[in-house]
């Protein structure tokens, strides 16, 4: 199936509902209350089960977000907009409004001189996957195979900037996972900052100088 342009799956989707942000269709709706979102949820699931096509649905307290994408093509297809159209009855039928200033999508963005000295150090640190590229010149990025944290992706540098990096990721992580964390990061090229602070935290940097503090809930006698 062919992928579809943002602006032709813009132009055919309902614009109460839904935006296309990051190559993704996004929605989110306002549900007011867990049960609302449940029902909801609900709805969805057995829409997205018919038309075996199956979207990232995030249930909170007072709204429901829901992204599409045909993973197999690589971005927005013809199933994406049908599904779009399935939910957006559902939640008229059910009454729900949505945000559609609300989606965005995260990601971070490392410059680098050698990006790949440095990007087998953060693949590690975060316990990410390498994210398929959408072209072959495209740089090169990662991704959370949970679906939850920001993409990190990797921008070329032509030169050297001799200021400290004012920037830096927090990652937090079980207790019994940090340890294992730091030696991955360490064995993929990365070094140690400090870990005065561990287990509460170990500041951990790559091979040019990009810093990220591994936490935990841990105090200094835990």
């Amino acid at each position: 199936m062919g992928r579809l342009s943002a602006a032709d799956v813009t132009a055919r989707v309902d614009a109460r509902h839904w935006r296309v942000v990051h190559g993704r269709l996004h929605a989110t709706f306002a549900t007011g209350a867990f049960d609302a979102g449940v029902t909801l949820v609900d709805r969805v699931a057995r829409a997205a089960a018919s038309a075996d096509h199956h979207p990232d649905v995030d249930l909170r307290y007072a709204r429901v977000h829901v992204a599409l994408v045909s993973h197999d093509a690589g971005g927005l297809t013809e199933r994406d907009v049908a599904l779009a159209g399935a939910i957006s009855a559902i939640a008229d039928a059910l009454g729900v409004d949505a945000l559609p200033a609300a989606p965005q999508e995260l990601e971070v963005a490392v410059d680098a001189l050698d990006v790949a000295a440095v990007l087998p150090f953060w693949r590690a640190v975060l316990a990410y996957d390498d994210e398929p590229p959408p072209a072959p010149d495209a740089s090169p990025a990662l991704r959370d195979p949970t679906g939850r944290g920001p993409s990190v992706w990797f921008q070329q540098m032509d030169a050297p900037r001799p200021q400290r990096n004012r920037l830096h990721l927090d990652v937090a992580v079980p207790h019994d996972v940090a340890e294992h964390r730091v030696r991955a990061a360490l064995e993929a090229g990365g070094h140690l900052v400090t870990d005065a602070y561990a287990p509460t935290w170990w500041v951990l940097a790559d091979a040019e100088g990009n810093e990220v503090c591994l936490t935990t809930w841990r105090g200094p006698g835990d």
